[in-house]
């Protein structure tokens, strides 16, 4: 590979599932370059495979053919840099908030105790829990566990961070609550490259530097758009400026067409 900036690559990428009632394609001919630091959102028709993306690239599914670099090298398998934020945020109940922080440390023997604790208590203050940290899953709101969910995978200093709608099932007002912690998070992590997974197109133009506009089923990139918003951004009043209105109208167009060829 020729590409020094790029962190992921995919080439031709194809994605097929089989079962008893025939082959169903999720991805074809999917080309795609993310580059270091890049906060890159996904969005899409329903169903066009951006979970499927995403879960490639963290080696959970191998692509049916085509090919998938990392950092200029072929990749096979889990890949320990990369960590993954669901839209559930799979808390251990059994787990107080800050053991559950620690957990990743645990798992890939970063310190001893005392400083994986440090280390999550100081990521718990960034996000307004530290006086949650003795609380068990039970006893946190929704957008309280999905901070949660957020920092266990930052604690760790994974290379690559990929959110599947994180914020999909809370309101409005906490889920801009929650995408300005996440700018400010990653706004202390520049090298730390954000690929984000979203319906919302408004979301996604607030947040990244580039949406990545898929194709109904089978997905392929239709458009990669850039964001020419300067960061650090306001998430609470971006919304008003001429330069996001024209486009979130550019992409809206876009995935207008493909939900109208999805259901033709």
């Amino acid at each position: 590979m020729s590409e020094t900036k790029s962190i992921i690559s995919l080439r031709g990428l194809r994605r097929a599932f089989r079962s008893p009632h025939g082959e169903t394609v999720a991805l074809e001919r999917l080309d795609l370059d993310i580059n270091e630091g890049e906060f890159v959102t996904v969005v899409g028709p329903s169903g066009c495979g951006k979970s499927t993306l995403l879960n490639i690239v963290v080696g959970l599914l191998q692509p049916s053919s085509g090919e998938y670099f990392y950092r200029g090298t072929p990749s096979r398998g889990i890949n320990r840099d990369i960590g993954y934020v669901t839209q559930a945020d799979n808390l251990f109940p059994w787990r107080t908030v800050l053991r559950n922080v620690t957990f990743g440390l645990e798992m890939r023997g970063i310190g001893d105790r005392k400083q994986q604790e440090a280390k999550a208590l100081e990521l718990l203050d960034r996000v307004g829990l530290k006086g949650f940290a003795g609380h068990y899953r039970h006893q946190l709101s929704g957008g309280m566990r999905q901070r949660v969910n957020i920092v266990r995978t930052l604690a760790y200093d994974p290379k690559v961070i990929l959110l599947d709608e994180p914020f999909g099932p809370l309101d409005a007002q906490t889920r801009l609550q929650l995408q300005d912690m996440l700018l400010k998070l990653w706004g202390a992590r520049p090298t730390t490259t954000l690929i984000f997974i979203t319906h919302d197109l408004t979301e996604a133009v607030a947040l990244g530097d580039r949406v990545v506009v898929m194709s109904a089923r089978p997905g392929r990139v239709r458009e990669v758009v850039p964001v020419p918003l300067p960061r650090p951004r306001d998430i609470f009043t971006i919304h008003t400026d001429p330069a996001f209105r024209r486009v979130y109208d550019h992409i809206w167009a876009h995935l207008a067409d493909e939900m109208k060829e999805s259901v033709a």
